[in-house]
Formats: structure tokens, sequence, C-alpha cells
């Protein structure tokens, strides 16, 4: 049985309601996709300050979540399954700066689709052009 791994995705609006986007590295599984920034829940963490640490950590800014699930998908890979849980929020504190990704890009809802998502994130990706 594949290892399901439980990672929370941060989908951060500027007040230009753009979206940041963000771009796997060469070295990271699944590699030069696009993606919302995030990680692994770790034990003991709710999904709400996982994903404040992950962007910590990750982004050097703070932010602030919505405290609702946006999208919730299971997806299959070929060594392992992930349960992507992607959360709207916006950053409070500091500019989100790159430190594993390879690129960070804000864009307009309605731009999303004119890049390469990791196949987990494609249904939020969908969801929020729907929004428009």
């Amino acid at each position: 049985m594949k290892k399901l791994v439980k990672v929370v995705a941060a989908i951060i609006e500027n007040e230009q309601q753009e979206i940041l986007c963000a771009l796997r590295s060469p070295e990271m599984s699944i590699p030069n996709r696009w993606e919302f920034p995030g990680g692994k829940v770790e034990a003991g963490e709710d999904i709400f300050s996982a994903l404040e640490r992950e962007i910590s950590e990750e982004l050097n800014c703070k932010i602030e979540t919505f405290k609702e699930v946006f999208n919730d998908n299971t997806h299959e890979y070929e060594t392992f399954t992930i349960n992507l849980i992607s959360i709207k929020c916006r950053v409070v504190e500091g500019t989100p700066t790159k430190s594993e990704h390879s690129k960070l890009v804000w864009l307009k809802r309605d731009n999303l689709d004119s890049l390469k998502w990791a196949p987990a994130d494609i249904p939020a990706v969908e969801q929020l052009i729907q929004e428009i």
C-alpha cells in the first residue's frame, strides 16, 4: 500500500486579487511543476497551524488563514498518495520570498491555467478559476 501524505497548501491572494504560484525546483519530487506553497502536516498539528508554520519556513513571511478548507483532494502518484488540503489565506507580515522553489509569481485567476500544475493541485486551480 502506498504511503498517504497529508499536505496543506496556501492559496495566498494579494490586494490586486492575484494568487501566489510556486514553481517546484528540479530537486523536488514532481519537479518543474507549479503548486500552491505549503507542506506536510506534522503529528499533533492542526491543518491551519501546519500551514502557518510551513509558509513561515518556506516563504519567510506570516500568513493568516481563513479557517476553512477551500479544496480537499486526494491524488495518487506513482510512489505515494497525497491528501492535499488547500486553504485560502493572506500575508499579514513580510513579503513571500522563495527558498525551496525555483520561482514565485502572482497571477490573476483567469491566467492560472497557463501554468503546468502538479496534478494534485489541479482541482483547486479549477475551483479558483470558476470563482471568476
